[in-house]
């Protein structure tokens, strides 16, 4: 894109905005605009429309214009250059993926194409483990799916050392941007995590399915490792979406 083009901001077409209806005017703007960003309408460097004519477009005053404005810059998403206009900033991975996901996930059928960059992303970190564990790495991992075992006999779910235990696959991944990809899905899809544990028999289940994953990084076996994460994400995913009995090996 020239500079011209930028300064000249995106176009209506990319501006698709619909009337706020919200008591909360400016958190409603602010939602929108981050979910343009998320779905690449706007991209870094591009400029806002004017502030009177933001203001026509979601049908609000200019006070909730500019209300919403201070908020986005306050979340890193834009820059307000005084006599030049508003710019959307270089944005995190956490910032892109949260609005449009949580926008996804307001349609169940899409809850699967979360799940399905889970199995993308989490065999990978797995494998990668199983390559640069430390032993140090290693017996953190072991602590995890003790207090696991420990609280599933106690009739709990485990769902907070089902999290851990994940994170800790990702540190000792040693690749920050793969994790922190994987982390944002995860906790996306954390309802969907606590639905699948409170399925009976399933937090047995899954302290199984973690000891096997550990039993393969421990080898240093990568193929091992993958394959036993996919096949987690797998019976996980097919007790949130129906497609699989709790009972299935």
């Amino acid at each position: 894109m020239t500079d011209e083009a930028r300064r000249r901001g995106p176009g209506d077409d990319t501006m698709s905005i619909a009337p706020i209806k919200s008591t909360r005017i400016y958190q409603e703007i602010v939602r929108q605009v981050k979910a343009m960003i998320a779905e690449g309408r706007l991209k870094s460097g591009d400029q806002l429309p004017p502030e009177r004519d933001l203001a026509e477009k979601f049908v609000v005053s200019r006070t909730s214009v500019r209300e919403a404005l201070r908020a986005l810059e306050s979340l890193g998403l834009v820059e307000i250059r005084p006599g030049e206009g508003t710019f959307v900033r270089e944005v995190s991975v956490e910032s892109l993926i949260e609005p449009l996901a949580l926008v996804m996930l307001s349609q169940r059928e899409a809850i699967g194409e979360l799940f399905e960059a889970r199995r993308l992303i989490e065999p990978a970190l797995a494998a990668l483990a199983a390559r640069r564990a430390t032993p140090e790495e290693l017996h953190e991992m072991d602590r995890i799916l003790e207090e696991q075992a420990k609280a599933v006999a106690a009739g709990r779910t485990g769902l907070e050392q089902d999290a851990e235990f994940h994170s800790a696959i990702g540190a000792a991944a040693h690749n920050r941007a793969i994790t922190r990809i994987a982390h944002a899905v995860m906790d996306l899809l954390r309802q969907s995590r606590e639905e699948s544990l409170n399925t009976p028999g399933r937090p047995t289940r899954s302290h199984e399915d973690h000891r096997r994953l550990l039993a393969a990084i421990r080898a240093r076996n990568e193929a091992a490792a993958r394959q036993a994460m996919i096949e987690h994400l797998e019976a996980v995913e097919g007790l949130v979406l129906g497609d699989e009995s709790p009972a299935a090996p």
